[in-house]
């Protein structure tokens, strides 16, 4: 029934601006003003990311993006000289000193970090 829909993801942050500097400056993506006060991230070739404001947002306990990257290790050393403090985790998920999780080929390997909303966001080295 949905198999032919045109399909696109969205999450809230409590502001705009600021996802806006963070996304296009410090994550060097497209970033678009849509209408009634959203953004567009247009990254690689599918439907843009919807990002909307939300007076009451609460972070995402979940990851609600993933960047499939060529060189996870290289993309980690960039974001940290730009800021970014990538998310440490303790038991089930085991993370090391940059914040990678090392799957030992079992999986891709994987970093979590946080917008400026708290949002969980996501690099994992490419397929």
């Amino acid at each position: 029934m949905l198999q032919k829909s045109h399909v696109f993801s969205s999450f809230s942050v409590y502001d705009i601006p600021k996802a806006k500097a963070f996304y296009g400056s410090v994550l060097g993506i497209e970033v678009r003003d849509g209408e009634m006060g959203l953004l567009e991230l247009h990254v690689g070739q599918g439907a843009p990311v919807i990002i909307y404001p939300k007076d009451n947002h609460e972070p995402a306990t979940f990851t609600v993006l993933n960047f499939a990257v060529d060189n996870l290790e290289d993309m980690v050393d960039m974001l940290i000289v730009k800021g970014i403090t990538f998310e440490q985790y303790r038991g089930d998920i085991q993370t090391d000193e940059k914040g990678i999780c090392r799957s030992g080929g079992s999986g891709p390997d994987v970093a979590w970090f946080r917008d400026p909303a708290g949002n969980i966001l996501s690099l994992m080295n490419h397929p």
